[in-house]
């Protein structure tokens, strides 16, 4: 199927390359790993040695270079073979990215070559149950002891921490913020440190990337645990949190064209009365719409990509537009795709039903529609806070 992104030469040898490796893997691989509780190390380790894991982290640290853009077109590829990956949103680009816009140059040296060739992994570390979306409400503190910190807190709905060598946390700065002012401090935790716990939260996603809440219990990190300077944590999250967001966007743009691909290759070879499926209009507008709706979300994602790469104020308003957009059109267009299935949409051999909730999810996190909304209307339009 043709679609209105137009590759240049570079993309599409990156695509191919993605696709190559997916396609040797196959979506069973990854989604028995998802169902049974296991881990793609071996995808991981032959994606990081294509170069496929950093391809947007400074070369001197390892990376390919490039930018969202190159990232964009790694992390739908998966999507698009049935490999929608929170890993890759979370290791190399949120906390990649957040890295190699703040952290020193030893911080840098240590972690970024393997982010950037996935023989480490890192996990973030913002949200929490009563914070919601409002990043000045964190309770996770770190307080000032001697010659470094203490934190203690917990963290909700945090992902792949059971693969990660470290948590990129997200705290309150005691020392810093007073009654008015809450300001943020983010470190790297590894995760044997005494006093971290995790626990899985038993959820209906089919995912190699498991959820867990994570206890910090008088954490002492030490004076190079910190990124960049303390209390100037909340800008520094938006270098991860707008790239979250646009790599959302890449996740439910890939999921829509592998929806949407399953859908016409079932309507065309499935026959009811020597006719197709896919000749009745009730069958085949609803794809055509949902085809449609994946390339609008495509464009817009590419768009908030290129804008972030060039530091353009309106990245991220480009990034929570094109995360909505993306996460409703890739749920729309996996309903029609099981619907056109028929009862073998539910079928796990075609690889559709096990994609509805991770994709669901994208539809609340990272940030929610009703947020995304509030920021447009606020932002965008100019309309009265509503909060």
């Amino acid at each position: 199927m043709s679609g209105l992104i137009q590759d240049s030469d570079e993309h599409r040898a990156i695509r191919e390359s993605v696709a190559a490796i997916a396609e040797r893997f196959g979506q069973a691989y990854f989604l028995e790993r998802g169902r049974t509780g296991g881990h793609i190390d071996e995808l991981w380790a032959e994606l990081g040695k294509a170069g496929l894991l950093g391809v947007h982290l400074p070369e001197e640290y390892g990376g390919g270079g490039g930018g969202m853009t190159e990232a964009v077109v790694v992390v739908e590829e998966l999507a698009a073979h049935g490999m929608p990956m929170l890993i890759w949103v979370i290791s190399p680009a949120i906390c990649g990215s957040i890295l190699a816009a703040h952290a020193g140059e030893a911080m840098k040296r240590e972690w970024l070559p393997g982010l950037a060739d996935g023989s480490r992994k890192m996990a973030f570390g913002i949200t929490e149950p009563d914070a919601g979306s409002n990043s000045h409400a964190l309770k996770t503190t770190a307080r000032r002891d001697g010659d470094g910190w203490v934190i203690s807190g917990s963290k909700y709905y945090i992902s792949a921490i059971d693969q990660s060598e470290a948590l990129l946390l997200v705290t309150r700065d005691a020392d810093h913020s007073d009654d008015r002012h809450k300001a943020l401090s983010i470190f790297v935790v590894p995760t044997d440190s005494p006093g971290l716990t995790f626990q899985q939260i038993p959820t209906s996603i089919v995912s190699p990337d498991q959820q867990f809440t994570v206890f910090l219990d008088d954490v002492r990190v030490g004076q190079d645990a910190l990124v960049g300077e303390a209390g100037h944590g909340l800008r520094q999250v938006f270098s991860g949190l707008n790239p979250e967001r646009i790599l959302v966007g890449a996740i439910c743009g890939g999921v829509g064209r592998y929806a949407v691909r399953r859908a016409v290759e079932y309507a065309k070879q499935r026959q009811v009365w020597s006719t197709p499926i896919g000749a009745h209009q009730g069958i085949a507008h609803p794809i055509a719409q949902a085809h449609v709706d994946i390339e609008v979300s495509r464009l817009a994602t590419r768009h908030a990509a290129e804008l972030f790469d060039v530091a353009s104020p309106g990245a991220g308003e480009a990034a929570n537009i094109a995360k909505l957009a993306a996460s409703e059109a890739a749920l729309r267009a996996l309903d029609q795709a099981i619907q056109t299935h028929g009862g073998n949409g539910l079928a796990q051999e075609y690889g559709l039903s096990e994609l509805w909730f991770v994709t669901r999810l994208m539809r609340t996190a990272p940030v929610s529609r009703e947020m995304v909304l509030n920021f447009v209307a606020q932002t965008s339009l100019g309309l009265p806070r509503s909060y």
